[in-house]
């Protein structure tokens, strides 16, 4: 595991996941989402594609994401290893919605110093409707992607639960613990 991505719907915990990792196996982590985003209204870098082409390009590497569009073959023929969190509509949508609530009346600050709004939960781009809505359709693009032999050999960890995912942080945990 050198160059992984950490795959699932928003919500799932690819961010909280792939740091976590990223320490365990001193890989070097990358949010995709604050590649991509980089200013005020959602502003989009313009050498987004570039930048990720340097991060693949890399001999280690973790990114939280199955990648935007324009940077999605070249993370899936560049990774080694997908962790993918598949779960289910009734584990990611109250961690969805625990999330955006944080993050509205908080106002924290995201990508670009980005926030999400009261005004943009309204938006079918909001990350509570895009999990709802895009649940399957990403489970079946997923899927599709860890068998397609243009993605080979890629080694898959598909976790349906996150006591699963935490039982295999346990023991990737333990495997890197040094013994007396």
């Amino acid at each position: 595991m050198e160059r992984i991505l950490v795959a699932g719907i928003s919500g799932a915990g690819k961010s909280t996941l792939a740091r976590r990792v990223s320490r365990l196996l001193d890989l070097p982590y990358h949010e995709i989402d604050a590649l991509h985003f980089t200013g005020p209204g959602w502003a989009v870098n313009s050498g987004f594609a570039e930048e990720v082409s340097r991060v693949a390009a890399g001999p280690h590497w973790i990114v939280d994401s199955v990648g935007y569009p324009a940077v999605r073959d070249l993370l899936w023929s560049r990774a080694d290893t997908v962790i993918w969190l598949d779960y289910p509509r009734h584990v990611i949508m109250p961690r969805v919605l625990r999330r955006s609530l944080r993050r509205t009346v908080m106002r924290e600050d995201l990508f670009g110093g980005n926030r999400e709004t009261w005004a943009g939960w309204l938006s079918s781009e909001h990350p509570v409707w895009w999990a709802w809505s895009q649940h399957a359709a990403r489970r079946r693009e997923i899927e599709h992607r860890t068998r397609d032999p243009r993605f080979a050999p890629l080694d898959t960890l598909r976790f349906h639960h996150p006591d699963d995912t935490a039982a295999w942080l346990t023991s990737l945990e333990a495997d890197r613990t040094p013994r007396p």
